[in-house]
């Protein structure tokens, strides 16, 4: 008999890093232009994924893509040009085969400047793109190896 993976409670693993602010990023006022922030967002799931072992590269390897298929964002302070941001990138474990992050990017002051979060779905890379119902099992791997899941 196959015993089912016990998912621990309320377990996250974060990564933080940082960007500096460039000039084609900013409106006419000198500030980030809000769309901006979900590239913020793009920068801090690479640097996660490259640092935890889970990056596009490595779905890729396994056969799957993991398109966004939900994003979200609060704005509360603006960053300007020149300015250096920390985005704190936060993977939220979920029993669906999804991946789900958090982000809390701060400017140098260390004042919250935005909050977000994406929802990313496993699909074939290789076939016809299907949408896949249950976790593959290289995440699964993946979520034991970084403390996500119990015997």
């Amino acid at each position: 008999m196959r015993r089912k993976a016990q998912y621990k409670n309320n377990k996250e693993i974060s990564f933080t890093s940082k960007v500096r602010v460039r000039f084609v990023e900013t409106d006419p006022l000198g500030i980030v232009w809000h769309g901006n922030y979900i590239q913020y967002f793009e920068d801090g799931r690479e640097a996660f994924g490259r640092h935890h072992g889970i990056s596009y590269l490595n779905q890729k390897e396994f056969g799957y893509a993991t398109p966004i298929v939900k994003s979200s964002s609060d704005h509360k302070l603006p960053l300007r040009y020149g300015d250096v941001a920390t985005i704190k990138t936060i993977y939220v474990d979920s029993n669906a085969a999804k991946m789900v992050f958090r982000y809390e990017i701060f400017n140098q002051e260390n004042q919250l400047v935005c909050t977000g979060e994406t929802v990313q779905v496993f699909v074939d890379h290789i076939g016809q793109g299907e949408l896949s119902l249950t976790i593959p099992e290289f995440f699964m791997k993946w979520k034991k190896k970084v403390g996500l899941l119990d015997d």
